[in-house]
């Protein structure tokens, strides 16, 4: 009997303090949305595996500006491009905090440019920024260092003799050596099997976040940290990855000449010397290594599944890779290595790369904004302290800006001359000052690494076309493509 009292006092303490909650939901004049439950608000409603296919529905009935809870934490979720312009680009300065994502402050330890607001996060940005753009982003050295990775993963293919392999671990590989030699100043052989676990340490993490058990310890972080389960032992080989940065960093600590940075980490170090007498200084330790990690992580995982995603597509569709194909004969040749001054000579097979990118709809959620002080918008009230979900799925499948929305069309990117086109809504990595801080080294990668790949080879599978699947293999916070053995048959020699 005790007991039971325990309970309905329990239940009743729950009710009325959802019942407040409700109540300052109508004082603040939220955006509209489903009615929800005590403690795990509306997550009966969500699809545990795609959950942003039920906002996008949800938004049918409630607009472009809707209110959900994910069990007590309140989300105001953006669906549509007008309203992510609105909110992000328009009244930037409104919508530029960061959510405190569980996952993402356990791997970071709350450091660094990722999971920051305010000053740590316009230092940081604007110093990688910086950086970044010093180093070539955009510019002639990095194209020349994925010009040079290219030929590793040509080779690495040519060894495959035209037999059926899995692509994964090649072009993780190959991304990350474009990372490390930004960050580390260095690459890795493709054999390196300290290498190799930590691609699969990064793989295995993302491949969590888009779990349901994954968005269970972003919703109870400090239930789950109670509970058994598989989160433990990624976090566990997290803290791995940390460790070895660290002791890249100390190793630039040890050889670091001041006059002439070699990447990322020692260009850090240098201005972490120049401000270490200022207290409020933002360039530490603590700040690189999380900074570092989120470089990795971020710059690895992302760019190489989409290079993937990008072959299923071409194996799928022959016709298009063989198009491709011509037109990368016709402007650069069977030797010649491709350049980023090719592209505007492609407008198809650049085409075809941006709607890869549409249709893969790699992080349809984004990562969570966060209101750092209460916001007027469209007539609403949101509270500080509401997570922010721009829908980036909303605005990649929006019927005024794509003619063909769910299906694999190029022609969203071409005029009616066949020339290449933008569309505003094409928002992959986002958009205003939170936009990924690595987008325009992503699509050189993109760029350099498919066009040398379709110079070099042609791409199947032992199934066939009809055999591949373009729908996700895990949904939820990224869109992971599925696995397919494939052949890669040499077009010369």
């Amino acid at each position: 009997m005790e007991l039971c009292g325990t309970l309905v006092l329990a239940g009743l303490i729950a009710a009325l303090l959802w019942l407040f909650r409700l109540r300052s939901r109508a004082n603040f004049c939220l955006p509209p949305g489903p009615p929800a439950l005590p403690i795990i608000g509306n997550l009966l409603q969500l699809d545990r595996r795609a959950p942003f296919q039920t906002m996008l529905k949800l938004s049918e009935k409630y607009g472009q500006v809707l209110t959900v809870y994910l069990g007590r934490q309140r989300a105001v979720v953006l669906v549509g491009y007008d309203a992510l312009k609105e909110a992000l680009v328009d009244q930037a300065e409104d919508f530029n905090g960061r959510g405190p994502l569980p996952l993402l402050v356990r791997s970071t330890k709350g450091y660094g440019l990722v999971m920051s607001n305010g000053e740590r996060w316009q230092q940081l940005r604007r110093f990688t920024l910086t950086t970044l753009r010093d180093f070539g982003m955009g510019r002639k050295g990095m194209e020349e260092w994925i010009q040079e990775e290219s030929k590793h993963l040509a080779d690495r293919l040519n060894r495959t003799k035209a037999t059926v392999f899995e692509p994964t671990h090649i072009l993780s590989c190959c991304v990350s050596n474009v990372i490390c030699c930004l960050v580390f100043g260095q690459r890795f052989s493709y054999e390196d099997d300290h290498f190799l676990r930590l691609l699969q340490t990064i793989s295995d993490a993302l491949k969590f976040g888009s779990s349901p058990w994954g968005q269970l310890y972003n919703i109870f972080p400090q239930l789950m940290n109670w509970l058994p389960g598989q989160h433990h032992n990624i976090f566990a080989r997290i803290d791995q990855l940390r460790e070895f940065i660290m002791k890249k960093i100390q190793e630039h600590e040890d050889t670091l000449d001041p006059n002439s940075p070699r990447d990322y980490i020692d260009c850090f170090l240098v201005r972490h010397q120049q401000e270490k007498h200022v207290p409020t200084t933002e360039f530490h330790f603590d700040n690189l290594v999380s900074t570092v990690f989120s470089l990795y992580l971020a710059g690895t995982e992302t760019t190489s599944s989409t290079i993937r995603f990008a072959l299923s597509v071409l194996i799928k569709y022959p016709q298009t890779q063989e198009r491709m194909q011509q037109e990368i004969d016709t402007v650069v040749g069977p030797e010649r290595c491709p350049s980023m001054e090719d592209r505007k000579s492609l407008p198809f097979t650049d085409a075809v790369l941006h709607e890869i990118q549409r249709l893969m709809d790699i992080v349809p959620m984004s990562l969570p904004h966060h209101a750092l002080h209460d916001i007027s918008f469209r007539g609403y009230t949101i509270p500080k302290d509401t997570i922010i979900i721009p829908l980036l799925h909303s605005v990649l499948r929006e019927e005024k800006y794509w003619t063909t929305p769910w299906s694999f069309n190029p022609g969203h990117f071409l005029d009616e001359n066949s020339n290449f086109k933008k569309n505003p809504a094409f928002l992959p990595f986002s958009t205003g000052k939170r936009s990924c801080v690595g987008e325009s080294l992503a699509r050189m990668e993109i760029f350099l690494f498919l066009v040398s790949l379709l110079q070099r080879f042609t791409f199947s599978c032992p199934g066939g076309p009809e055999s591949i699947d373009l729908t996700p293999e895990h949904s939820s916070f990224g869109n992971m493509p599925r696995r397919y053995p494939i052949v890669a048959t040499p077009r010369h020699g």
